[in-house]
């Protein structure tokens, strides 16, 4: 096992406390009648998205949800406080099933498989706060924190692609890095196009981008390349 393989399955992940400054999850405000805190979040998080952070003030929060400011502040502390709560929520989703991939499988291929069913999970249960997670730029010491996490993420899952390939289960000529790109791009293209509630199924995709993505990489048992791999 290679010192980054070894360190990929068992680095805990980052605390959220300490990767996300100020204290966005402080016990809830008491809310104005007609939204909760958890309602509030909802709305500003899908206006986020649909005109971006930046570009979104409080005013333009408060006039969507028919609040003034001063009512607004009822319910969240700030603007950036929304941020780092919605961008927690996302990361700690992907932090858990790689923590949990890495406790419970024997191998770095059961690992990966674990681990993107887990992403998939995570994108079709949180859409919105994963969608806002894929649109930081790091515009401010919040995003900044949440995009050195997803690197994180991303490096201990590539040393775990590192080690399935030098335990032969997967192919060796693609690099360790690209295709860990390959595979959580198809997982984040989700984004642009899954629906709660719609005619796709969850599992059904996480079958399937398993199928597609680390399918494809798999070897067979003479050491050959896969097709389509198994689930």
């Amino acid at each position: 096992m290679t010192v980054d393989a070894a360190a990929a399955r068992t680095a805990a992940a980052t605390p959220a406390s300490a990767a996300l400054p100020a204290s966005p999850a402080s016990p809830a405000r008491r809310g104005r009648p007609g939204y909760d805190r958890a309602q509030v979040m909802t709305i500003a998080v899908q206006l986020f998205n649909d005109q971006g952070y930046d570009a979104t003030s409080v005013a333009d929060l408060a006039a969507k949800l028919g609040l003034t400011k001063s009512a607004l502040y009822h319910h969240v502390e700030s603007k950036e406080s929304i941020l780092a709560v919605a961008l927690d929520d996302a990361l700690t989703g992907l932090e858990r099933a790689l923590d949990d991939a890495v406790a419970v499988e024997a191998t770095a291929l059961a690992s990966l498989r674990h681990i993107v069913r887990g992403a998939v999970g995570v994108l079709t249960a949180k859409l919105p706060q994963v969608t806002l997670l894929l649109r930081v730029r790091g515009n401010s010491e919040i995003e900044r924190a949440a995009l050195e996490r997803r690197r994180a993420f991303d490096h201990r899952v590539t040393a775990l692609v590192r080690e399935a390939q030098s335990a032969g289960d997967l192919v060796g000529d693609i690099d360790a890095a690209v295709a860990t790109r390959l595979i959580f791009g198809m997982v984040n293209s989700l984004t642009e196009w899954y629906r709660p509630g719609g005619a796709v199924d969850p599992e059904q995709l996480a079958d399937d981008v398993l199928r597609l993505s680390l399918g494809g990489l798999e070897c067979d048992p003479d050491g050959g390349r896969a097709v389509g791999g198994s689930l």
